[in-house]
Order: structure tokens, then C-alpha cells, then sequence
């Protein structure tokens, strides 16, 4: 796994700074590990890790031995990093009979105090030594920032190793009791705020890549709003942010949305405001869920910064569409809608003298600018595009990550644009489509429960009735989604 630049920057930070609690306490510098962790350096490893875990010497040295185990595991490559962390979880697994054995004692308990005091006890015999060793690092400085990277190697790693995906769930645990939302603090970041923070936009900015300190400014400028979440122990660093746009009606271009050369709306006769970008800036916190209360938060105090908003709904990418699209074009040929795609991207491809597949059709440069074209793609897309939003996973909710996301906190999905995002993102992704969730605010609470108690897909009236046609034409369907 290739280390980004910007966490790059943050681990040699974190090496000078823990160069000098890591330095023995007669003044000898710690040992230098290879960065790929050669074997014959792992025993070295091992005893410094159990020393660590049985904390020898009090909190100064087990504070002195984090730090030596920081420094050693920032300066490693990505291979000794997943060596460090292999050899953590395998070398030093959880006492499974110390765990059977509390076990009994909890079913064995007489009396509520009994099993009180034994389920303290399994509680904290439950913590792996992993995590236990892990939480050592709390007490450094950036300390924290630094398991929350630690954790995004664990991510890469966790599905090759099912110790390794354990001890990332553990992480994850002990993080959010960290993160909890009554620490985080909600901060409007403007062209006036610190050089560093805006760097570090462009550098997390994860849905429309912004391309040069131009593009950053124009979205920051008058009409553009843009929050983030930040904790009292990462003060620099943005845990989430969100980009908007100050608009008169329902936006659907996302290339209209960031064209620079696009007049300025005054925010004041703006009636809507557009929901354009949520990035999550930390990979290591991911699980933990803040999007959905920065949502919240932000709509809030948009409101009482322009209380003549009246429409507050996103202009969102359809991350999983392409694919999908792409396993009902090789499974089911025999689909009438299908077979109307495949005629058209047929046609379109001897029109654009490309190969008859539909991701060589819409990654044809310019191909939107043939009427022709457009014509033929546009209905068999939009409507398969309103079939995908009605698939399911197994536990029932929505294929698309998106989707889950607005529908989940009480957005309904408002609009399908057409060509809403020509970039060769856009293209791959979702063959150019977009799609606006509302946030209605006096429906928020009754679509979230229809979502989650009911796995019900909400809808605007018009994609509803569109819908309803759909199935009407295609009634063996009939009863694999509710509508509602």
C-alpha cells in the first residue's frame, strides 16, 4: 500500500516528535529497524513489544518503549508495517482459557454481584494484548492521529488476516469512544482559514477533485460554504468536511456547480442550498459515523444564516451504478429494457465508430454532444438507473453506499440527472448520471423510519409515478420493492 504525501508528512512529524521520549532513559538511542523488517530483527520486535505489554518499569517506560515502537513502525514500508502488525497479532493472541474460564464463572454466578464482578472481569480480559499494547500510544503526542493511520493499514490489510480484521474492529471500538459527537466541534473553513487546512481540503477532497488553488478558491467564494468536523486532539486536521453551493433551484450539473467562470449568486436570494461533496479526511476512522449530524448541524445554521432557504437536497454521484449496470448487460440479456440498452449502445458505437460495449460508448470523448446519441441512451439509462436505486443486498438496504447514506438519515431521492457529471470519473462510475436526495425537513424523521424500519425506498412523486410505470410494463417484478 502506497503511503499518501499528506501522511507522509504526518508520520515524519510524529517521528521527530517522539524522538526524544524514545531516547533510553541513560541517553542511548533506541534500535533502528530495517524498514522491511528483515527476520532476524523480528525476535528484537517481539521482546520489545512483550516488555511494552507487560509494562516493566511504570508508565515512564512503558511511554519510552510506545514511543520506540512508533518511531520503528513509522519509518518501516509498507511490508514492515504489515510484518509489525502480523507478528503483533500472532505472537500475542488473547488467552483463550483465561476466557473460557470467565466464561464459566459469569454462568456459574449464584447471585447479580457475582456475575457482575465476573463480567468486569471477562470485559477486560476481552481487550486482545494487540489493542492493549495500541492504546499505549494514546499518551504520546498525536498520538492519537497516529492509531487512526495505523488503523487505515489494518483496513488494507484485514481481509487477508482474519486476527488483523479483529484487531481493526477493536481499533475502530476504542476510536469511537474517542470520537464521540460531544467532543467534535463544527467550523466553517473559508479562503481566509490556515494555508496547511486548505491543503489538506484539496489533498482529502474525495468525490470532485479539486484541481488547483483556483478551483479551491472558487469553491469558497461567496456563494459556497464549506464545514468540517474537527476533535480537541487532531485541532489541524479535518475529520469529515462538506462542500455547498447557494443556488436558485435544484441543481443537476455538477460541472455548472464548479464552473469558475460562472457568475456568483448573492447567498441572499439563494433558495436552495446544494449539497455537493462529503469527504471523509481520516480512513482510519472509518465505521464511525459522523456524516449524517454534520448534515444536520450544517442545515442548522445554514438557516439561521439565510432563513429564505428553502430547498436543501445534494447533487450526488452513483458510485456502484456502472458496475451493476455492467452484470445485468452480461446476466440478463433476455431483459426487455436491456435488450433496448443494448440495441442503443449498438447503434451509438457505429454512429462513434467504437467498439458496441457500453463503457466504450460513454467513454468516447464528446459523445453527449450528439443529439442523436443522447437520444438513444438516455431512456433505457435513466430507467435502468431507477431499476439499480430498488436493488438489494442480502440484509435488505440499498446496493449504493450513497443511497444508504441520505436515505438513512431521512433524505428522499428527489431527481436522476442526465450527463450531471461528464468527467471520465463521472463516466466509469455512473455513465454521467447524478442524483439529487432532498432533505425535507418536516419529512426527515418519517422517511428515516420508513427507511430503516421498513427498508422502504422513498421517493419524489414524479420518479415514484415513473416507477409505477416501470413495473406496470414489467409486472414479474412486481413485489421485489416496495414503493412507496
Amino acid at each position: 500500500m502506497e503511503t499518501s504525501r499528506t501522511l507522509r508528512d504526518v508520520l515524519q512529524g510524529l517521528g521527530g516528535l517522539w524522538r526524544g521520549i524514545s531516547l533510553s532513559r541513560d541517553g542511548e538511542r533506541d534500535f533502528e529497524f530495517q524498514p522491511d523488517l528483515p527476520g532476524d530483527q523480528r525476535d528484537r520486535l517481539r521482546q520489545l513489544m512483550r516488555d511494552c505489554l507487560e509494562e516493566r518499569g511504570g508508565e515512564i517506560s512503558a511511554r519510552v518503549r510506545a514511543a520506540q515502537l512508533g518511531r520503528a513502525y513509522i519509518s518501516m514500508t509498507a511490508e514492515g508495517r504489515q510484518r509489525f502488525l502480523e507478528l503483533l497479532v500472532h505472537e500475542f493472541p488473547p488467552d483463550a482459557e483465561n476466557l473460557r474460564n470467565l466464561a464459566r464463572r459469569m454462568l456459574d454466578s449464584g447471585d447479580p454481584e457475582s456475575f457482575l464482578e465476573a463480567q468486569q472481569r471477562m470485559n477486560e480480559a476481552m481487550a486482545s494484548p494487540g489493542l492493549r499494547l495500541l492504546s499505549h500510544f494514546n499518551i504520546l503526542p498525536a498520538g492519537v492521529k497516529f492509531l487512526i493511520d495505523l488503523r487505515a493499514d489494518l483496513l488494507e490489510w484485514a481481509g487477508e488476516d482474519k486476527r488483523l480484521a479483529h484487531l481493526s474492529h477493536e481499533l475502530r471500538g476504542l476510536l469511537a469512544t474517542w470520537f464521540d459527537l460531544g467532543f467534535l466541534r463544527l467550523q466553517r473553513i473559508t479562503w481566509e482559514s490556515s494555508a496547511a487546512l486548505l491543503e489538506k481540503l484539496i489533498a482529502y477532497e474525495a468525490v470532485h477533485e479539486i484541481h488547483s488553488w483556483t478551483d479551491l478558491r472558487n469553491r469558497l467564494e461567496s456563494d459556497r460554504r464549506c464545514y468540517a468536523f474537527f476533535h480537541p486532539a487532531l485541532a489541524d486536521e479535518p475529520l469529515i468536511f462538506i462542500e455547498i453551493a447557494l443556488v436558485e433551484g435544484l441543481a443537476g450539473s455538477i460541472q455548472d456547480l464548479l464552473d469558475p467562470s460562472a457568475p456568483e449568486v448573492d447567498p441572499q436570494t439563494a433558495d436552495t442550498a446544494i449539497f455537493y461533496s462529503i469527504s471523509n479526511a481520516q480512513k482510519g476512522l472509518r465505521g464511525i459515523s459522523f456524516g449524517n449530524f454534520l448534515i444536520k448541524q450544517v442545515v442548522d445554521d445554514l438557516r439561521r444564516d439565510f432563513p429564505d432557504l428553502k430547498t436543501f437536497a445534494t447533487l450526488s454521484p452513483i458510485p456502484g451504478f456502472a458496475r451493476w449496470l455492467q452484470q445485468v448487460w452480461e446476466d440478463e440479456k433476455d431483459d426487455p429494457l436491456v435488450k433496448t440498452l443494448r440495441r442503443a449502445v449498438s447503434d451509438a458505437a457505429a454512429r462513434l465508430e467504437t467498439e458496441a460495449t457500453l463503457q466504450a460508448a460513454v467513454s468516447c470523448l464528446g459523445w453527449w454532444e450528439d443529439e442523436q446519441v443522447v437520444e438513444w441512451l438516455q431512456e433505457p439509462l435513466e430507467r435502468l438507473c431507477l431499476r439499480y436505486f430498488h436493488q438489494k443486498r442480502s440484509d435488505g438496504f440499498p446496493l449504493d453506499p450513497v443511497q444508504r447514506f441520505h436515505l438513512g438519515n431521512g433524505a428522499r431521492i428527489e431527481r436522476i440527472n442526465w450527463l450531471g457529471d461528464l468527467s471520465p470519473k463521472g463516466m466509469r462510475q455512473s455513465c454521467g448520471l447524478m442524483v439529487n436526495y432532498r432533505y425535507k425537513l418536516e419529512e426527515m424523521e418519517k422517511n428515516h423510519e420508513a427507511y430503516t424500519g421498513e427498508q422502504r425506498i422513498v421517493l419524489s412523486k414524479k420518479l415514484r409515478s415513473r416507477l409505477d410505470a416501470q413495473e406496470r410494463d414489467r409486472g414479474a417484478l412486481l413485489g421485489l420493492w416496495k414503493v412507496r
